[in-house]
């Protein structure tokens, strides 16, 4: 955030020492106009020890984070507020170094020890407010926001942020409005990272209109956007809710060019053949309890170690966890880099060699994607995190599988595609198998067709719950169970069934659970429904494994081919319709067939051993197979190429 800092003063004629102070200070604001911060730190610092004016620590404490000093800067901040207790932007730039750094506790810490006769300015509350927010103590951090525009209520970047805690307490329609008023505000460059923030805000409260509105909005902006023009575009919106895969490329490339300008890549590390194994690195936010973790964990653990060695950099928090513990033990080196500059993690993957660097982050929440920006690895390669093309010429490779990318579709990546032989997802078939259990342990009705739409709120599309009400209408007392994933989506739900005349009864909502109670849950359902244009994902997979069938509609995105590649690998092509109409036909016929209920049941049981779906160690040994591929190309000098599944 823009920070005021104060100016020193005039320097008096009878000081030498503040004159020459007051030179050096100017030098320095010369540098730090034209952005060449570590110099401008190094005149700071000069000009504070000729005269241990205040103005002039401040200064250097700013251009120290600018530089990329954080620590340093923060020991520059707290001596600062030690010698002057009351001096607020003492606080606000030791607060601002530390979050730099991922201590965002202490930085919350550090502006709550400011004395409670201080003044407390707009950047003093902001400061205190998006701390809070990174501690995920959204309860505290609104309150702050609020007195932040309570001094200046026209600033729009503050709105937005309010408007994500809103959102991380699941209250999508305040946020919205939040986001609505940044907007109106004025965001500059980030307007469209902001307009798709807004559109998925108002899909995830369910309110359709405002979110097609929306959506069309960004898209005719999108359109019209230079090509050649870096933006912070906010991509995993377009390739959640468009079904255009050129479209999702564009909008893919402006984010990864705006990515790729913020940062100087390393020298560039040419692959060369070396003695020893095969060095493989996964980089990732998501070690923890999270679905990525939850889907790699088996893959990793079967890695063949005497001909890889895998090293798995993690920039996101240790919950503690049980999958946790097992991810980390799983490869022979965990990287704790949380805190880190994305140029410093960079150098980490460059210092211990890594050949592949795999991104199974991509453009989502934490994105990791200026980590790539640097170069880090010689080949570097998207999978799993990102659904859909990274846009970005510093990726190599795109791990899919023959359906979800298969080559006729290479020109909506701006990757080579390299396909896994069965299915780009992993599973764990080390996890228990659920617990039996019967539908009222859970809140659901007894003795009906239950039908299982566990997705996230923003894949609910009105066109899809239409689709649904036609199936409850056409299957008597069926019921729709579905997922009570905030605060707004129950009722909205509920009024639109209302609406379309299928009474709120024949809606359940299910309440988040941990995962082990979740498959036990799931196992109830009769049929898994899908969406589009985003298919299930990571759930999909779960309902095959616990035996639910899934119905599905493919489609020509990433996004909506995922569940048919899921499906085709338990070789129940059957259930993947090619429209709506036959995917609706399909639903009714087997909702009202409990025989053939059963026997998919009975199909997807015998496939949790038969399937490489659910076999861990033939996913290592293939995903390997593809790295040996790419590697081998690298290392006799040839580009990257489309990878055919073998």
């Amino acid at each position: 955030m823009a920070l005021s800092l104060p100016q020193p003063s005039p320097p008096s004629p009878a000081s030498p020492a503040q004159q020459r102070a007051y030179r050096k200070w100017s030098a320095a604001q010369s540098c730090a106009q034209r952005e060449h911060w570590g110099q401008a730190a190094l005149e700071f610092e000069q000009a504070f020890a000729m005269h241990d004016e205040s103005a002039y620590g401040l200064a250097a404490a700013h251009a120290l984070i600018k530089a990329g000093r954080a620590d340093v800067a923060a020991q520059r901040a707290l001596s600062l507020r030690q010698r002057r207790p009351s001096l607020t932007l003492a606080y606000t730039l030791e607060s601002h170094a530390l979050m730099e750094r991922g201590r965002n506790a202490e930085a919350v810490a550090c502006l709550q020890a400011l004395p409670a006769d201080a003044p407390r300015d707009h950047a003093f509350w902001v400061s205190l407010a998006v701390s809070l927010q990174r501690c995920h103590r959204h309860d505290d951090a609104i309150p702050a926001f609020m007195q932040a525009l309570a001094l200046k209520i026209d600033e729009p970047v503050v709105h937005f942020r309010l408007g994500m805690s809103f959102k991380d307490k699941g209250m999508k329609a305040e946020a919205a409005e939040c986001v609505r008023t940044a907007l109106l505000l004025g965001l500059d460059s980030s307007e469209l990272a902001a307009r798709a923030q807004l559109v998925f805000l108002e899909r995830e409260a369910c309110r359709w209109a405002p979110a097609a509105d929306e959506l069309a909005r960004l898209r005719r902006a999108v359109q019209t956007a230079p090509a050649d023009r870096p933006g912070e575009t906010g991509p995993f919106p377009h390739a959640v809710f468009v079904d255009d895969p050129l479209e999702q490329l564009k909008v893919a490339r402006l984010y990864a060019q705006h990515v790729a300008s913020r940062v100087s890549p390393l020298p560039l590390r040419k692959a060369k053949a070396h003695e020893g194994r095969l060095r493989i690195g996964y980089l990732s936010a998501d070690f923890h309890t999270h679905a990525t973790s939850q889907l790699m964990v088996q893959m990793l653990e079967r890695h063949d170690r005497e001909r890889f060695e895998v090293t798995l950099f993690s920039a996101g928090p240790d919950d503690a966890s049980p999958l946790r513990a097992r991810i980390v033990a799983s490869a022979e080196h965990f990287e704790h880099l949380r805190g880190q500059s994305h140029e410093a993690m960079a150098r980490r993957v460059r210092e211990l060699g890594i050949d592949i660097l795999v991104d199974v982050k991509g453009a989502t929440h934490g994105t990791l994607m200026p980590v790539t920006a640097h170069r880090a690895a010689p080949l570097q390669v998207s999978w799993l995190g990102f659904p859909g093309t990274t846009g970005a010429a510093y990726v190599d490779y795109f791990i899919g599988d023959p359906l979800t990318t298969p080559l006729a579709h290479a020109a909506h990546f701006s990757e080579k595609l390299a396909q896994m032989p069965v299915c780009y997802q992993p599973n764990d078939a080390q996890r228990a198998l659920p617990a039996p259990s019967k539908r009222s342990d859970w809140g659901a009705p007894e003795g009906v067709p239950l039908l299982c739409a566990f997705h996230q709120s923003y894949k609910i599309s009105e066109a899809v719950f239409d689709s649904w009400c036609r199936v409850l209408h056409a299957v008597p007392g069926a019921v729709l169970w579905l997922m009570r994933w905030n605060t707004n989506v129950q009722s909205a739900l509920e009024a639109a069934a209302r609406a379309r005349g299928i009474g709120p009864e024949r809606l359940c909502f299910a309440p988040m659970l941990p995962l082990d109670q979740h498959l036990s849950r799931l196992a109830c359902a009769d049929l898994y429904l899908d969406a589009w244009p985003c298919n299930a994902h990571t759930t999909a997979g779960e309902a095959l494994w616990v035996g639910v069938p899934v119905v599905t509609v493919i489609g020509e995105t990433f996004a909506q081919r995922v569940a048919p590649s899921l499906l085709h690998a338990v070789g129940l092509d059957e259930l993947t319709c090619t429209t709506v109409t036959d995917y609706e036909a399909r639903v009714i016929s087997l909702a009202g067939d409990a025989a053939r209920r059963a026997g998919l049941r009975e199909h997807l049981a015998a496939q949790r051993r038969a399937s490489a779906l659910f076999d861990g160690a033939r996913f290592a040994r293939d995903i390997e197979a593809l790295y040996e591929r790419m590697w081998a190309r690298a290392v006799a000098g040839l580009a990257p190429e489309h990878l055919a599944a073998v």
